[in-house]
């Protein structure tokens, strides 16, 4: 007898193996029926789960929250906080611990914990990795699905998902002659890439964030004790911890802001209210963060694109604050007077063979100075506005009209169920957008914990989509073989 027909599996293939792409694809597969899915991670790194961010095999490089607040699973705080402690890493790694009790290990061993929960999916079948980059993005005729060109063939898939790695760092416009001098690192976190230099090398830093502070710590760990001058257009170092954490203070969503300077004002008032009820100012900022995705629906569009040009980068050194330990090592080499911050806007440069000369204006002056150094090290932050022409698949998918920039230069336009907007207007069928690429309509989407619900949430919108499919027949009389056509 005829075997009964089947939901055939809905294809799935996500773009980029990162935290996002890898988060998205392990809440996917825990849906109530992994059986009826068919997920690709599609990912050139070796491993998945890692991405620019948790891979790096720098020992200094660590986490720069308390591993209490990460977590793959949204409504369970303690999950990297309970693999932790029974992975071994803290004997390896003594230093991980600080003084207040917070944990912040290395960025790899968060890597290696989202890569071992994925790995029973990936033995099973349930989640396959293809080992490549995702080149183009097809989607075939009358919208009836899509093909995702890699460097190891096609990937057919019946959903996509973009969730592509932060992009490089832009070479800012003063720097372009340097782009091929030895002394250049265009790229902070390849490979090796400060094993060039000398430990009495002068050094200059590009950038003043958290990237920027890695390097000083990679640096000072290699044995470096030369000079590094660290240059950016306000000289804002990014924060520290508190001695103590503190549950998250203040009230902005009860009655949200509708323009940038009206927030402003709000957490002026709440950071006021902080220092009379003997707060710290970070509990007021870790409030904001919850609130953020409310307090970003509540601006209209110009006034979004106000506080992004204006607040942004004063949001972004007390939201994304380092590592204490790696504030140590700035602490300590800024008194030792081999490190210091300043605020000036570059001018001009020039490769002179034996150092790098470099023009610049400090912030206020009008004076030109030019100094030379040894190594030159980029750290400017994701070029997120060039995303989606320096990525293949993604430019790919700007051309055929599929996706676009949103209005902030943040990432890509999508709607509020996480689906990319085309350019006539309206919300694709079957292409998702998750993670950091999306937060133009999300507003704060760089943090790990926003990430894992964003994932969840877009692994959600996908796994509503599996009763919409039509059903399959079985080849074969008694359907012995279970293989599905569609």
């Amino acid at each position: 007898m005829n075997a009964l027909p089947l939901a055939r599996r809905l294809r799935v293939a996500i773009i980029g193996g990162g935290f996002s792409g890898a988060a998205v694809a392990w809440h996917l597969a825990r849906a109530n029926r992994p059986e009826r899915l068919s997920i690709a991670v599609i990912e050139p790194r070796p491993a998945l789960g890692g991405g620019l961010a948790y891979s790096s095999e720098e020992p200094s490089h660590r986490v720069n929250v308390p591993a209490v607040r990460m977590s793959m699973a949204p409504d369970d705080s303690q999950h990297f906080a309970r693999w932790l402690a029974g992975s071994g890493e803290l004997e390896r790694d003594p230093d991980a611990l600080w003084k207040n009790g917070d944990v912040f290990p290395r960025r790899r061993v968060f890597g290696r914990y989202v890569a071992e929960h994925l790995a029973p999916w990936l033995a099973s079948g349930a989640i396959r990795h293809v080992e490549a980059q995702a080149s183009q993005v097809v989607r075939e005729t009358k919208g009836a699905g899509w093909t995702v060109q890699t460097y190891a063939g096609p990937v057919e898939a019946d959903i996509v998902v973009l969730a592509a790695t932060h992009p490089l760092p832009a070479i800012p416009a003063a720097l372009a002659s340097l782009a091929e001098a030895p002394g250049f690192i265009a790229d902070p976190y390849a490979p090796s890439a400060l094993a060039g230099i000398g430990p009495g090398a002068s050094v200059l830093i590009i950038g003043s964030g958290l990237t920027s502070a890695d390097m000083v710590a990679e640096l000072d760990r290699r044995g470096h004790r030369g000079r590094i001058l660290a240059l950016s257009r306000r000289a804002l170092r990014s924060r520290g911890h508190p001695d103590v954490r503190g549950e998250p203070f203040g009230d902005f969503a009860s009655s949200p802001a509708t323009s940038a300077l009206g927030l402003l004002r709000n957490i002026r008032a709440t950071l006021a209210s902080a220092r009379k009820a003997n707060v710290n100012w970070q509990s007021v900022f870790d409030q904001l963060r919850l609130q953020g995705p409310l307090l970003w629906a509540a601006l209209a569009p110009p006034e979004r694109a106000r506080l992004v040009r204006q607040l942004r980068v004063y949001w972004d050194v007390h939201r994304f604050r380092i590592a204490p330990q790696i504030a140590a090592v700035l602490d300590r080499r800024q008194i030792a007077g081999t490190f210091d911050t300043i605020a000036a806007r570059l001018v001009a440069s020039n490769d002179e063979g034996e150092s790098l000369a470099i023009s610049f204006r400090r912030r206020g002056q009008t004076r030109i100075e030019t100094a030379s150094f040894d190594a030159v090290i980029n750290t400017t932050g994701p070029a997120h506005g060039q995303a989606l022409q320096s990525n293949p698949a993604l430019r790919s998918l700007t051309e055929s009209g599929l996706i676009g920039g949103d209005a902030y230069g943040l990432g890509i336009e999508t709607s509020l169920d996480s689906r990319a907007i085309g350019s006539d207007g309206k919300a694709v069928a079957g292409l998702f957008v998750a993670g950091p690429l999306a937060r133009g309509t999300f507003g704060e989407l760089m943090g790990l914990p926003e990430v894992a619900r964003h994932a969840r949430m877009v692994a959600a919108e996908i796994a509503g989509l599996l009763d919409t499919l039509p059903s399959a027949e079985v080849v074969g009389a008694d359907g012995a073989d279970g293989a599905l056509t569609p």
